[in-house]
């Protein structure tokens, strides 16, 4: 879980596991599509049809779904970046030796939600100027006598508890996951050097419910990496068609 770092330097925590796999990712995810992309033949073969069905996933089962026919495609590239971005980095921890999901460290789901905040505020207020905040905060057809109850809980909702579930979510499960493994594990050291038989054959129990969470823990993380770039999308919708909600 805190691993020293790789390279230290000053009172910093230095370039550690994490920082590794992050730029890995990168270049991991770059190399994939530009092999996949690099023939472009009309019949694919193999790796361009893994490539393209990726792609289209994330064009067609979430921008082009969410968004909308018409503004969907100037948003692909960051929904896009963000699924596979975040796929990877949830998969290595179901990668053994390397086994540590880098968003189950706080810092990464904080910078991108951040990320994807201030995007979708962006948006908003291009689209409908500083009007957005009122779209965004104050409800068509509320009574008046109600608004003001509403719009605070309309603000926090919006632009204060948003961006952190969003982060958390995805923190929270990686973490979640990847103690669980470890706990199980630490559990079947200490059951096997026990001295009692009884006890040493308990850990083939918690060596199965180990995997059968491993397994469950490698379909949330697929899962996690779709529910953010979903979110994100549903985020985005939403500031381009504040004036129709």
């Amino acid at each position: 879980m805190h691993l020293p770092a790789i390279l230290p330097w000053g009172a910093a925590e230095g370039f550690s596991k994490q920082m590794l796999l992050v730029l890995l990712s990168v270049a991991i995810i770059a190399t994939f599509f530009v092999l996949a992309a690099r023939k472009q033949q009309l019949v694919p073969g193999k790796l361009q049809f893994a490539g393209e069905a990726a792609y289209g996933f994330v064009r067609n089962g979430i921008a082009k779904d969410i968004i909308g026919g018409r503004d969907f495609i100037k948003y692909v590239p960051l929904l896009f970046s963000l699924f596979f971005f975040i796929l990877v980095n949830n998969i290595y921890g179901a990668i053994p030796l390397i086994q540590l999901p880098t968003f189950s460290h706080v810092g990464g789901a904080y910078v991108l939600a951040g990320l994807v905040y201030f995007t979708w505020i962006a948006i908003g207020v291009k689209k409908n100027g500083l009007r957005y905040f009122k779209l965004a905060t104050v409800p068509s057809g509320v009574p008046w006598f109600i608004l003001p109850i509403v719009i605070p809980i309309e603000i926090i909702s919006n632009f204060l508890v948003r961006p952190v579930t969003h982060s958390l979510r995805l923190f929270a499960t990686m973490l979640a996951g990847h103690l669980i493994v470890m706990i199980a594990g630490s559990g079947i050291e200490y059951l096997v050097m026990q001295e009692n038989i009884l006890l040493k054959g308990t850990s083939v129990l918690v060596l199965a419910g180990a995997i059968a969470m491993y397994m469950l823990e490698a379909l949330i993380m697929v899962l996690q990496a779709y529910v953010f770039t979903l979110l994100t999308a549903i985020y985005i919708e939403g500031a381009l068609h504040a004036d129709s909600h």
